[in-house]
């Protein structure tokens, strides 16, 4: 008998190769074929005639073939008229074969799947799914409403709906065991594992059709409930893993650290000191540190990152600093150049454009230990960089890293028993909905403080047939010695795409504004070339500076205070909120100007909105995560944190405090059904483990 942990292969019509393709979507087991929900369903549970079908509609007809042809006007069209003695209804094809047009004989009875539209007082379908039945065939509706899977791999709908079905067939004889106790599923008001999975995969004919989705909403809840568990679960478990692990306590350095604080330019703002007592309390304890240090943009999170280096240096250690772009590395080497530059701290910088001769010489000095603090971007985890004493991993933007990177750079610092201490950082407020989802295993420190005389940056939003006068706005700021950034979403002209283009409005405000210098910087550009451009325009070398987004991370200019972003209606509020960001670093008054493609629709309109009214960085995540759900922020889409396949914060976030209380309770008395609802929706988690 095959059971639901059986290999995938014991399903008949899956041979090596679609057994190979459907592992590397994580199906291994018959079991994970039931976690591929539906993305809808289509109703075809009632043959309708043809006079009573309901057009705009998917629907299933019957009919006789009357008329079969093959029509030239314009393109090669193949149409065929049915004839149910209510009705005429004509099906049209455009991409057909010989084969395919023999099918249609004449008085041969069709069943065809479709929407139905009413062209010229005629019914039609195009492209409808259809069978030829054989004489005296009678056809049988399904039982149930159809579902409508998400292609994986190249796998075609009818295969993978074949494959789902002999699962739920296995389902019914075998259920999977339930994890969760009855009586907490009971307390929640929500139904089995069993009759939530048979409920998604096959709805009965009797549910609301119109309605479907609410009518559903209890078993999709039931599946997310479990899922957003399992991924509770593994965090907390990667936090006892670190608790139960050794980290090099740092315990000297607590008067130096004092004096580079006394030295400083500035203050500590009251939420900077807070934060970086937290952090260096972390650093002396035997544990390894797990934090996330979170700040809206220009909070000052990089000198409480400095601080944390220095204690590990003072402690004879060495720091790694990740960036995702080579632009911020070189942001961060000046940054922390200028810092400990009365200090004899080693700092160095080591990313991919490196050439040959420098990168050994960079190598050596961080394999003997001669380099105290190595800044770099993913070149910092790759072969050949092998550290001395690997005592502090700083990671910044981390949704812009995924997994692997990230165990690769750890693993870097565990040539000993002992584990590096981690402070992972992000300019991306987090609501504390998927903050609870996705950092269980980590500490969370949030600068809630703007350093003192940041002005708050006056945000406008304006159709772009306005440019113009954007333009002179532009061009008078510049000749009283301010800057501007000018952003675009694209580097060149797309035919795709409807958007501004960097290089086209480089050229363009060259000819328009030409007293004033322009300068222009994007992601295909060498990194010499960016950081050059970069460097002139922090120096007000450059009075106007073009971009793409690459500008959004590591770019400090405190003489700019005024933003246009283009095609702003094109860009997420986090991103948006990001670039604003650039702007307001000095004392003088700053403004950002959102150009936009008029019509909006409703969602850009919002979007827009809550820019221009607010500058709080957590209010505006929490409603980017409203308007788009967590995908973005949590970097799903760079190869970030988890990637959930049913459940969905921005829906299922206010499960979230249900499911603290029931991992509770399950880690304490059901210890092994912790690991085994572990294992049925992440799998084998070594990997994890490791992060």
């Amino acid at each position: 008998m095959i059971k639901l942990d059986h290999e995938i292969s014991s399903l008949k019509g899956v041979g090596p190769a679609l057994k190979a393709k459907l592992n590397n979507q994580g199906i291994r087991i018959i079991e994970d074929f039931l976690f591929v929900l539906p993305l809808r369903y289509e109703d075809r549970t009632n043959l309708y005639e043809i006079k009573n079908a309901p057009i705009n509609k998917r629907c299933l007809i019957q009919g006789k073939v009357i008329e079969s042809k093959i029509l030239f006007y314009g393109r090669r069209a193949l149409q065929v008229l049915i004839d149910d003695s209510s009705g005429l209804l004509k099906l049209r094809f455009f991409h057909f074969s010989n084969a395919q047009f023999k099918q249609f004989q004449k008085e041969s009875n069709v069943v065809c799947f479709g929407l139905l539209k009413e062209n010229r007082n005629q019914l039609e379908m195009i492209h409808p799914e259809y069978r030829i039945l054989s004489p005296n065939q009678e056809y049988k509706t399904e039982e149930t409403l159809t579902p409508i899977y998400s292609v994986i791999e190249s796998v075609g709908q009818g295969r993978l709906r074949n494959l789902i079905q002999q699962t739920i067939a296995i389902l019914r004889l075998s259920k999977p065991k339930e994890l969760i106790p009855k009586d907490i599923l009971k307390e929640l008001a929500l139904p089995g594992l069993t009759e939530s999975l048979i409920k998604l995969h096959n709805p009965p004919k009797d549910i609301n059709y119109e309605n479907i989705t609410d009518q559903l909403m209890p078993y999709k809840l039931r599946l997310s409930f479990e899922e957003l568990l399992a991924n509770y679960m593994s965090l907390k478990k990667l936090r006892i893993l670190a608790q139960n692990t050794t980290s090099s306590p740092l315990e000297k350095g607590e008067r130096q650290i004092k004096n580079f604080i006394n030295t400083l330019e500035f203050k500590l703002t009251s939420a900077q000191n807070r934060v970086s007592n937290e952090i260096l309390k972390d650093l002396s304890m035997p544990q390894p540190m797990m934090r996330m240090l979170q700040g809206d943009v220009g909070s000052g999170k990089t000198i409480v990152a400095a601080i944390a280096c220095l204690k590990a240096i003072f402690n004879k250690k060495q720091v790694a600093l990740m960036a995702p772009t080579e632009l911020l590395v070189e942001q961060h080497m000046e940054s922390f150049s200028l810092w400990f530059k009365n200090t004899e701290i080693k700092t160095i910088k080591l990313t991919g454009s490196l050439k040959q001769p420098e990168r050994l010489k960079l190598l050596a000095q961080i394999e003997t230990g001669e380099a105290d603090l190595i800044i770099g971007t993913h070149a910092l985890f790759q072969e050949g960089v092998n550290f001395k004493s690997l005592v502090l991993i700083i990671i910044d933007e981390q949704h812009r890293f995924g997994v692997n990177q990230r165990v690769a750079l750890r693993e870097k610092g565990s040539n000993t028993s002992d584990q590096p201490h981690q402070l992972i950082m992000t300019a991306t407020p987090i609501p504390r909905t998927l903050a609870m989802a996705a950092y269980a295993d980590l500490d969370a420190s949030i600068i809630d403080e703007l350093p003192g005389g940041r002005k708050p940056v006056k945000t406008l939003v304006i159709p772009n047939n306005k440019r113009n006068s954007v333009i002179e706005r532009i061009k008078i700021a510049c000749l009283k010695g301010q800057q501007t950034y000018w952003v675009c979403p694209l580097i060149d002209e797309s035919e795709s795409i409807e958007a501004d283009a960097a290089t086209n409005r480089f050229k363009y405000l060259k000819n328009a504004i030409k007293p004033i210098k322009i300068g222009l910087v994007h992601g295909r550009q060498k990194s010499s070339v960016k950081e050059n451009t970069m460097r002139l325009f922090k120096n007000a070398k450059i009075d106007l500076l073009v971009a793409t987004t690459v500008i959004e991370v590591g770019v400090d200019a405190p003489n700019a205070n005024l933003m246009v972003i283009e095609n702003a209606e094109r860009m997420g509020l986090s991103q948006l909120h990001q670039l604003r960001g650039r702007v307001g670093r000095g004392n003088t008054k700053s403004h950002c100007i959102l150009l936009y493609k008029p019509p909006l629709n409703s969602i850009a309109h919002k979007r827009l909105s809550i820019l221009r009214d607010s500058n709080d960085g957590f209010f505006i995540a929490q409603k980017d995560l409203e308007l788009r759900g967590p995908g973005e922020i949590l970097g799903k889409k760079q190869k970030g944190l988890p990637q959930y396949k049913i459940a969905n914060l921005t829906t299922d976030g206010h499960l979230m405090p249900s499911v603290q209380k029931t991992a509770s309770i399950i880690m304490e008395k059901f210890p092994q059904n912790t690991n085994e609802i572990i294992l049925r929706w992440l799998g084998n988690s070594n990997t994890l483990g490791k992060v």
